[in-house]
């Protein structure tokens, strides 16, 4: 469990004002009295955690992160997985969610809540509170729903939600299912006012309107003010946000992404972003970032602040053996270290962003047997676009075979050449890296 340091400590008037300057908060209800709540009192908060997949990603971790930081200021967390939501799905930015199969969704809540579990302590003065909204949802009627639930939402209220308004002016529509989901999320943040005296919510910026259901529910039937606090969303170079429904979700699962390709994803990170991911995604102190925002502007090229947030950001998701497992791949990749001293699974992992995509369009790597000629095998993995631009590169020393020169234009692949039985790497120049997998 990562040490978080104390907001004192770190140079900071308040927890609030620490998480405003690491870029963690986004928008929230009342910005005065949250900061005194979480100044004066103990709180408890909660986050939804939706299982519409069987792991987390990194737009996860930064609602994580943000409960790290409470829990470790003494506030108390609640973990909420849903097991009933998870089987709606919110309403995404266009189109309708595939709904998944209940059993398929309870083993998938499982795997979240085992997540979780490593990123938040789960023993001590403060630990964290995992429920399912499974369990006071499941037994509702429809007729308890309409009559004690929804005849405290508003049609013009719940319409006027962001992503609703998007969707009802889109092609697609959206579906009653969909459309009730803000009345069953605001109904978990009353579940848990009324079972825990619940006070805050956190969810990211495009949960807006989903976390305000419940605020405007409790105040409504309770006649008690809480709290929501959303986090800012983060999107790649495109701008598009980090997640599944986007198609390029950086997973926190090992085995969905590994932690070379995590590593890496951090790493290649630019200059003009790594100083925000460092505040947002690590626990480093505000002089320590400021020393590496520093070193970003003086000597952009060492990279050492990418180096940083790569390995801190790692080490916390995957532990530190894998975060040094990646640094080592990296190096033996690029010549830097021995190939031969990666395991098989370091190999593999290592080389899963080297896939190409096959005649059907799925992503495999590029086939390859002992006794082909090596320029074929490097055209088939998307190194040159011909073999006379191959026997080219190799007659100018451009080309590597698991890190060593290739000489010969002729050269064919031995049975040696497949690290751990089953890769080969070749590299062309200093960057260009192919893979070939054994037949």
């Amino acid at each position: 469990m990562a040490k978080v340091t104390d907001f004192k400590e770190a140079g900071f008037d308040s927890l609030f004002d620490e998480l405003k300057w690491r870029g963690l908060i986004a928008q929230c209800t009342d910005e005065a009295e949250l900061n005194k709540k979480l100044s004066d009192q103990e709180v408890t908060y909660y986050c939804g955690f939706d299982p519409t997949a069987p792991s987390l990603h990194v737009g996860n971790l930064v609602q994580l992160l943000n409960m790290r930081h409470l829990q470790a200021a003494g506030h108390h967390p609640i973990a909420l997985v849903g097991g009933a939501t998870g089987l709606i799905g919110d309403p995404r930015q266009s189109g309708e969610r595939t709904l998944n199969p209940k059993e398929t969704v309870a083993a998938w809540a499982d795997q979240l809540q085992a997540q979780i579990g490593r990123f938040l302590a789960t023993e001590g003065a403060n630990p964290v509170r995992f429920v399912s909204n499974y369990e006071w949802t499941g037994s509702m009627s429809v007729i308890d729903f309409l009559r004690d639930i929804g005849k405290n939402f508003r049609m013009g209220t719940m319409l006027a939600k962001d992503t609703v308004s998007r969707r009802l002016n889109s092609e697609e529509g959206i579906s009653f299912t969909e459309f009730s989901y803000q009345v069953l999320q605001g109904n978990d943040f009353l579940e848990l006012f009324d079972r825990y005296d619940c006070q805050l919510q956190l969810g990211g910026s495009d949960q807006w309107g989903n976390l305000t259901s419940g605020l405007d529910l409790i105040r409504k039937v309770r006649g008690k003010a809480v709290q929501v606090m959303t986090s800012p969303l983060i999107t790649d170079a495109q701008g598009k946000k980090f997640g599944k429904s986007e198609g390029n979700a950086v997973w926190l699962n090992p085995t969905m992404f590994s932690p070379y390709r995590f590593y890496q994803f951090w790493f290649n990170q630019p200059d003009d972003q790594v100083v925000k991911l460092l505040k947002t995604f690590t626990f480093l102190t505000k002089t320590e970032i400021e020393r590496l925002e520093e070193e970003v502007n003086a000597n952009p090229g060492a990279r050492e602040a990418q180096r940083v947030l790569a390995w801190e950001v790692t080490s916390y998701v995957h532990g530190d053996k894998a975060a040094q497992g990646a640094v080592d791949a990296a190096g033996a990749l690029f010549g830097r270290g021995q190939l031969s001293d990666l395991d098989a699974d370091a190999l593999e992992g290592a080389l899963q962003g080297l896939k190409i995509d096959d005649s059907e369009g799925n992503k495999s790597f590029a086939a390859a047997k002992v006794g082909d000629r090596l320029v074929d095998a490097a055209v088939g993995a998307g190194l040159f676009s011909s073999i006379s631009e191959a026997r080219k590169t190799i007659k100018s020393g451009g080309v590597y075979l698991n890190n060593e020169r290739v000489s010969d234009q002729d050269q064919l692949l031995q049975e040696a050449d497949f690290l751990s039985g089953r890769f080969a790497l070749v590299r062309r120049g200093k960057k260009a890296l192919g893979a070939l997998e054994k037949q």
